[in-house]
């Protein structure tokens, strides 16, 4: 089956991309593929020695790659304001690639007290984004790709219990933190077009990859290994959020993934998503609650009679 991939990607010179959790998995593959067709790339990571090292890597590989740092922790809001502030002092920024996450760790919490995962996966990236909507809009034909997952189709929100209080199941949490992606990209593109923006929200799914996010499957640990060997590699990861960042004839609500052995595996294209991920009502509530939890309102208003 043809789909995209890294080959596809054309020249990206002249253009910016700051890509989250670049220094590891699929972050680092988007990286170093963009740094490969000319983008300045900002590699936003929690880990200063791990983002130089991969910076190292990249330009090993890439001796004209122009790649900077941004220091950026989104188990933390303040970490996340200071990443935000720094990046809309650059001169452009033509997409934000949200592609750092968290799975299946033990019940932990971010800085503000939130759940792990959806404080990283869901709330991390709607503040992320919110902050940095006003730079994006300098530039014409600028995206916001926001990354989720398979496991968006087993997933819930339980608004009464946001932040685990009551019951902690971590597979069921990574899946809710997914599904929050969904109907924040859903949400995202709605109100985008409503105000007739010219940024554009896309979403994307890497299939199974064998990353470093796997370190929490405890004994699973060894069929992930066999995993690795048949299903996508980072490499492979990363060929949708790239065709999401940079496809030319990618729109505003797309949703890209995986394309063989039910989405796992394979080059990119368009991907499949629940009913409840294109919910209006649960994507209004999920966007308040967000606004309220996070303190950071993005400052798009619901749209109104707009289609999915």
């Amino acid at each position: 089956m043809p789909g995209f991939t890294a080959s596809d990607v054309t020249d990206q010179r002249g253009k910016c991309f700051l890509v989250t959790g670049a220094n590891t998995g699929i972050g680092f593959e988007v990286a170093r593929a963009l740094a490969g067709k000319g983008a300045r790339v900002l590699l936003a990571c929690r880990d200063e020695g791990k983002a130089r090292a991969a910076m190292a890597r990249i330009e090993s590989e890439i001796p004209a790659a122009d790649l900077a740092l941004i220091p950026l922790d989104l188990t933390d809001l303040d970490s996340i304001r200071r990443a935000a502030d720094l990046t809309s002092a650059k001169p452009r920024l033509d997409a934000l690639v949200n592609n750092a996450g968290v799975m299946l760790p033990p019940l932990t919490r971010t800085a503000q007290g939130f759940e792990l995962q959806f404080g990283v996966n869901h709330l991390g990236t709607f503040a992320l984004t919110g902050l940095l909507l006003a730079k994006l809009a300098e530039t014409p034909g600028s995206r916001v790709v926001v990354t989720a997952s398979l496991a968006h189709r087993r997933g819930q929100i339980p608004f009464d219990d946001l932040n685990a209080e009551h019951s902690y199941n971590r597979y069921q949490r990574y899946g809710n933190s997914k599904l929050a992606n969904m109907l924040f990209s859903f949400e995202l593109d709605r109100r985008l077009r409503a105000a007739s923006s010219a940024i554009t929200a896309i979403g994307c799914h890497p299939g199974l990859a064998g990353t470093d996010l796997m370190r929490h499957l405890g004994p699973f640990k060894g069929i992930s290994g066999l995993l690795r060997l048949v299903l996508n590699t980072p490499e492979m990861g990363a060929w949708p959020a790239l065709q999401a960042a940079c496809d030319p004839s990618a729109q505003g609500g797309d949703y890209y993934g995986a394309q063989q052995l039910g989405e796992l595996r394979g080059p990119s294209g368009k991907a499949w998503r629940t009913q409840r991920s294109q919910r209006s009502d649960l994507a209004e509530r999920l966007w308040d609650v967000s606004v309220a939890m996070t303190g950071i309102d993005p400052g798009l208003r619901p749209a109104q009679n707009i289609l999915p």
